[in-house]
Formats: structure tokens, C-alpha cells, sequence
């Protein structure tokens, strides 16, 4: 089962938690490394020997160059890039096949919730219904774990054990002899869904949609084990697998010769002596990669037999029991209602705590203690020196980039698009007051003219008189639209205190008037 060690390091202290767990060996990275340590620092300690006592001197210059050639391009492997990538990859999938493992409890709880009665018939259906839910997860459990298939080999052990009829069994071989390439763990869930749609036949279940939610919890059910069958059939790719393995083992048996002691040093100074007498650094570094190599491959299958591994069998049991648990003994049961101690209070104001100094105010905002005064003091300092520098220049340019944009619209009506054929020249007779100067109209403009007064010579129009213009030519044009209005169809509401326009659609002899005149 897995080893758990959370309990041992919930609060943080001053000596590190994590110091005592150093001291374990299930589970460790001792057990798992202490046999290749031991096989390299065997190597290693007899390539020391054959070097200073049984070489010769010519041997032993040989010897240097290779010592040196793997010093120095031993870290040409890149082994931290490929084996990081490598845990990393199988520390999620490790996490994603523990997710996908299916608990019968939602299902437990939607028929005993459904199935209505206490008669034999009806306890039958719920209990048969999640027996049939556990028999598909054990015929699972036993195509990806060794453990599971060494208790139950057989059918024969799962008929013991209660899962299972003599039957059910006779049914399942015969599917075997027919279909013999094919898993039948699907098979229970088919037998499930049967009884579920003759519960509802026989009034057992009340409404169609509870019948539905069941199937589908058994769908889902069924295609969690579908996709433990997918996480044992296809594994991380096994080129993969080989690069990482075969970068490790190559690395240190680079190490091996490359970190061996020579007489002559490599920068021409006098050699280490602590490497002369033991490899401290050499052995620390095979114990961390090598670590990491093997926690990749106690992790890459989790349904094994590892230290780690996940705990299937318990799973099998404990499923079984809350199942029947469930639909059985606490179906439709439930304590006696009373009035809780809030009951007047509607609500607790604080609830008790064991001891009181251990109450904690709410959650403190991010901007809790923002001086915003303090902040928008500054920020106004900053804006009125920009201000104060460009203000002449920016209201000058800002009022007249507005009155050239307002004149260059074209305007819906005909008292100020006039405007734009009667000057010759707009920039050139602005003046430094920003008020502008337009001709006098022309004969043609007649009527335009009848709609405003006239000047004599050049009229000026300053800001205030063009929005005034503006707002009487809407008003103008409000007035023209209600007119029209009026024309149209009015109906009174009942309360008499509005009108409701009614826009008809024209008649057909009106269209066929239009088309043909």
C-alpha cells in the first residue's frame, strides 16, 4: 500500500520534518538504490586497484588519457534534461490512474435512493445491482494487478468470495469460448442496467429520469475501467524508456573511469587527495540520479507489488462492504429530525472552538491597507505639473481640432451643409479667437437663407451659437418626425393615459396598386 507520511509533517517546525522521514526504510530511496550503489562502487573500487597496483607505467599513462577524455565529456549526456522530462511525465500519469479508478458509492446512493420497498424483491434488485458494479472492477483489477490475480486466479476464487454465481460464471465462459480476444468486463454493467429497467417496470423505481441517471452512473463506471485497461495496454512509449535508461547507465559507467583518481592532475597542480582515498561527490551524484531513475520505474505501473503501488485488494473489500452498507442496512434510514441548537438563533454568530485563542478573524483584502488618499495625492501632483506645462497649447489645438471636425461632417440638414459651399477657404479665416467667419449666402441658397437671418457682409459664429444651431436643427427635425406620426394609425390603451402607435403593414391592393400604376 501506499506509504503515507502526511501526519508526520503537517506543521512546518524549526528542525525540518522531512529530516525524520530520512530515517525510513519502506518506501525509500535506499531500497531501491542500495543494489546498483553497491555494484558501482564495486566497479569503481576495482578499476582503483587495477590502476595503482597492477598497471604498469606505460598502462597507467594510457589509463590517465581515458580518465581525462571521460572527465571531460562525460557531461556531453544531457541525463538532468531527459530524466527530469522522463519523472515528470510518469509522476502524472501515476496521478491520472489513481482519478480514474471508480468508486461504487454515487451509485450506491442513487439506488437505494430509487429502488423503493422493503420487500425481498426490491433489496434483491440493489443488492444484486451493486454486486454486479464490484464484479466489473475485480475482473478489471485482476487484468492489471499481480496482486489482485493472485487472489482471485480464477473465477472459481471470485465465486468464494461471493462476487460471483455458478450461473453468472457459466454465462461468462461461454462468452469466453465464443469471443476469446475480448474482455468481458463489461458484461456485469449490461445485467445491472437489465435490472434497473425492470425495477422500473415493476413500479419499483417511480420516474423515468431516476432511471436514467442510474444508467448513466453505470456508464460512467464502465468507462473508468475501460480506460485502467487503456493505461495497461498502452504505456509510455518504449523508445522513451530506452534513452532514459540507457543515458543513466551509460553516464556512470563514464563515471566509473572518469572520476578515478591519477597521479597526474588534470590542471597540471598536485592531485586531490580526498578523491585518492573515497568518492564522496561520485557516489552522491550516482544516488540522486539513479534515485530518480527508480522512482520513475516503481511509478511507471502503480497497480504492481511496490511500496507505492496503490492498495487494490483494500479497495475490493472496502468497495463491497459500503455498497451493500448502503442499499442494505441504511436504505431509507436516517436519525430522527430535531431542532438543531441554532434553531431559534436561525444562525450561528461563531461557532466554539476547543480552545479560544485559537479563533482567527476573516481573511484580510490585498487592498486592505492601501493608503488611497496617500496614492491619489501623488498621482493629482503628477497631473497638474503636465497640466499646468500644456495647458494654452492643448486648449487652443483641442477646440479647434473640434470645430474643424464638427464643419467637415456632412450635416442631414440644409441650414448647415450650405456652409460648406459658401467658404473658400475655412483655415484661412479662422481667427487667432477661434470664432468663424462664413460668406454671406448666395441667391441660390434662397431658401436656405429664409430659415436663418441674414448678414451683411461676413457674419461671425461663435462656439455657443453653432451648439445652439445644432440643437434647434434636432428639435426641427423631432417636430417633422412626430408630424408624421401623427398621420398613422393611434390607438388609446385601456387607462386612457397613453397612446400607443400601431405601424400597419401595407394592404395588398396597395402593393398591387404600387406595382402596376
Amino acid at each position: 500500500m501506499t506509504v503515507t507520511y502526511t501526519a508526520n509533517v503537517n506543521t512546518s517546525k524549526v528542525i525540518s520534518n522531512f529530516l525524520k522521514l530520512l530515517f525510513r526504510w519502506r518506501g525509500s530511496i535506499y531500497k531501491l538504490v542500495w543494489i546498483d550503489l553497491v555494484i558501482f562502487f564495486g566497479l569503481y573500487c576495482l578499476v582503483a586497484l587495477s590502476y595503482r597496483a597492477l598497471m604498469t607505467e606505460n598502462a597507467q599513462k594510457v589509463f590517465e588519457g581515458i580518465v581525462y577524455y571521460c572527465s571531460t565529456h562525460g557531461n556531453l549526456l544531457p541525463l538532468s534534461f531527459v530524466l527530469g522530462f522522463y519523472v515528470s511525465i510518469v509522476m502524472g500519469r501515476w496521478w491520472q490512474q489513481y482519478t480514474t479508478i471508480p468508486w461504487p458509492d454515487s451509485i450506491a446512493i442513487l439506488v437505494s435512493s430509487s429502488i423503493q420497498g422493503f420487500d425481498d424483491r426490491a433489496r434483491a434488485m440493489r443488492r444484486t445491482i451493486l454486486r454486479y458494479v464490484c464484479l466489473c472492477q475485480v475482473i478489471v483489477f485482476t487484468m492489471i494487478s499481480p496482486n489482485v490475480k493472485k487472489r482471485f486466479p480464477t473465477y472459481s476464487q471470485i465465486i468464494e468470495s461471493g462476487l460471483l454465481l455458478e450461473n453468472e460464471k457459466a454465462i461468462i465462459e461461454n462468452l469466453d469460448v465464443a469471443f476469446p480476444h475480448y474482455p468481458k468486463h463489461w458484461m456485469p454493467i449490461v445485467w445491472a442496467a437489465s435490472i434497473v429497467m425492470r425495477a422500473r417496470k415493476e413500479n419499483k423505481i417511480r420516474d423515468d429520469y431516476a432511471v436514467k441517471t442510474i444508467i448513466d452512473e453505470l456508464n460512467k463506471f464502465r468507462g473508468y475501467c475501460g480506460f485502467l485497461l487503456y493505461y495497461d495496454w498502452v504505456s509510455v512509449p518504449l523508445v522513451y524508456t530506452q534513452v532514459v535508461t540507457l543515458a543513466t547507465y551509460t553516464f556512470f559507467l563514464f563515471s566509473v573511469i572518469g572520476q578515478q583518481w591519477t597521479q597526474v592532475s588534470e590542471t597540471g597542480s598536485e592531485p586531490n587527495r580526498v578523491v585518492q582515498w573515497f568518492p564522496f561527490l561520485t557516489i552522491l551524484q550516482f544516488f540522486f540520479y539513479m534515485g530518480w531513475l527508480k522512482v520513475a520505474e516503481s511509478l511507471i505501473n502503480p497497480f504492481g507489488e511496490d511500496d507505492d503501488d496503490f492498495e487494490l485488494n483494500w479497495m475490493i473489500d472496502r468497495n463491497l462492504t459500503v455498497s451493500y452498507l448502503i442499499v442494505d442496512e441504511m436504505h431509507q434510514e436516517h436519525p430522527e429530525l430535531v431542532k438543531d441548537q441554532y434553531w431559534d438563533e436561525v444562525f450561528p454568530n461563531e461557532l466554539p472552538y476547543a480552545e479560544d485563542a485559537k479563533r482567527t478573524g476573516p481573511p484580510e483584502a490585498s487592498t486592505a491597507k492601501l493608503d488611497y488618499n496617500k496614492v491619489n495625492s501623488s498621482d493629482q501632483k503628477v497631473q497638474r505639473f503636465y497640466m499646468s506645462r500644456d495647458s494654452t497649447t492643448t486648449n487652443r489645438s483641442g477646440r479647434d481640432n473640434f470645430l474643424s471636425h464638427i464643419l467637415d461632417r456632412q450635416s442631414t440638414s440644409a441650414s448647415f451643409a450650405d456652409y460648406q459651399h459658401q467658404m473658400p477657404s475655412r483655415r484661412n479665416t479662422r481667427e487667432s479667437n477661434s470664432r468663424l467667419t462664413f460668406n454671406e449666402p448666395t441667391l441660390a441658397d434662397s431658401e436656405t437663407c429664409q430659415r436663418r437671418p441674414s448678414r451683411s457682409g461676413s457674419a461671425s459664429l461663435n462656439f455657443d451659437e453653432l451648439i445652439e444651431q445644432r440643437h434647434q436643427e434636432r428639435r426641427e427635425r423631432m417636430r417633422h418626425r412626430f408630424l408624421n406620426m401623427r398621420s398613422t394609425h393611434t390607438r388609446t390603451g385601456p387607462s386612457g393615459g397613453y397612446t400607443v402607435t400601431v405601424l400597419r403593414a401595407p394592404s395588398e391592393d396597395a402593393l398591387g396598386e404600387e406595382e402596376n400604376p
